[in-house]
């Protein structure tokens, strides 16, 4: 097949999403697929709604697979017949984050506006499935097609997972690019609430929202955290391993997420997680059994379930067995990426 995949910026870029598009893209060139490369400018909102005035579909493939972030930049040359069929994946929704309603009012019209302008649907979670059929867009051909998880594989064993929990003060990582959606902020509250023997290793870009990573810095300062809170920005594959080898504890409370594939990557190591009730992470951790469930911006509990942690080693012990036990329970994305090429080979046969 000749592809085609719409995407902001550049492959490369480090987040969730375009990982998700560089594994796919690996597995259909794998394949003998042609997938070519189609970049518009990283801009502001407004400023891609501007894209429309000279965007147009290229001709020559066979499918064109559009990175649903996209989605204010395609609207007219996705309108009326297309030269092939058009598939949108879907991370997640703008509209599905906090912010006031009449911003989110206003994304929604337009995401709706491009969802019904495509052909078919690729989604990463139920989640993100039931957002956009909760916008109320017509039913289309559609395959749910979870990250690829297996970039690390597991690299500790069970009697491993035992010792580590048993030892020293509690361990927290905060994996994710420093940004205000991934409440950063929330996990530095809760350390600043009550006293407690732990120390936090923050993992990931501090570029992508320059001010709010400022602000995390001066929070640490101010309030005396320095000692206990290090900020490693990004790290090479085999430091990212010894980090996920030694945490006892993943902590991302994001207030919103289109799947959340850092929780299953930590459980890969037994690391069990504590997330939000926003977005699709319920459906990887268990609220009790392999981590827990707080609602954005709740200080308070993610207090509560850190001093547990901390203190009844026994219960950290149960739960990064568990998280394992999920892990090794994800299909791997060999599995997930045949499924979907299969979907994208139903459009063109």
């Amino acid at each position: 097949m000749n592809i085609g995949l719409v995407i902001y910026g550049s492959l490369d870029t480090v987040s969730g999403g375009y990982f998700y598009d560089r594994k796919l893209v690996e597995y259909l060139r794998g394949q003998g697929d042609s997938v070519e490369i189609f970049s518009l400018p990283w801009r502001n909102y407004n400023a891609h709604l501007t894209d429309n005035f000279h965007f147009r579909l290229p001709t020559h493939l066979d499918i064109l697979i559009e990175d649903e972030l996209n989605h204010p930049s395609l609207i007219l040359a996705n309108r009326g017949k297309h030269p092939y069929p058009l598939i949108s994946l879907v991370h997640h929704l703008r509209c599905s984050e906090q912010r006031p309603a009449w911003q989110n009012a206003l994304y929604r019209a337009v995401e709706k506006k491009y969802l019904n302008s495509v052909d078919g649907f690729i989604f990463n979670s139920r989640t993100t499935e039931s957002m956009v059929e909760g916008l109320f867009v017509a039913k289309k051909p559609a395959i749910i097609a979870h990250p690829p998880t297996d970039q690390f594989g597991s690299r500790l064993s069970e009697d491993e997972i035992s010792s580590r929990a048993e030892s020293g003060p509690l361990h927290i990582l905060f994996l994710g690019n420093v940004i205000e959606r991934k409440g950063l902020h929330t996990l530095l509250r809760a350390i600043n609430a009550e006293p407690l023997a732990c120390n936090v290793s923050v993992v990931g870009a501090m570029t992508a929202e320059p001010r709010y990573a400022y602000e995390m810095g001066r929070y640490v300062l101010t309030h005396g955290l320095s000692s206990q809170v290090t900020f490693h920005g990004l790290l090479d594959h085999a430091e990212l391993v010894e980090k996920l080898k030694s945490a006892h504890v993943l902590v991302v409370p994001s207030s919103y997420e289109g799947f959340g594939i850092v929780y299953l990557e930590g459980m890969g190591f037994g690391i069990p997680a504590i997330g939000t009730t926003a977005g699709a992470a319920g459906e990887i951790i268990e609220h009790g059994k392999t981590g827990y469930l707080i609602t954005p911006d709740d200080t308070t509990a993610l207090v509560e379930y850190l001093h547990l942690l901390a203190e009844d080693r026994s219960l950290l012990r149960r739960l990064s067995l568990n998280a394992q036990a999920r892990y090794l329970r994800q299909p791997s994305w060999e599995e997930t990426a045949e499924r979907l090429r299969n979907f994208l080979c139903s459009f063109v046969q």
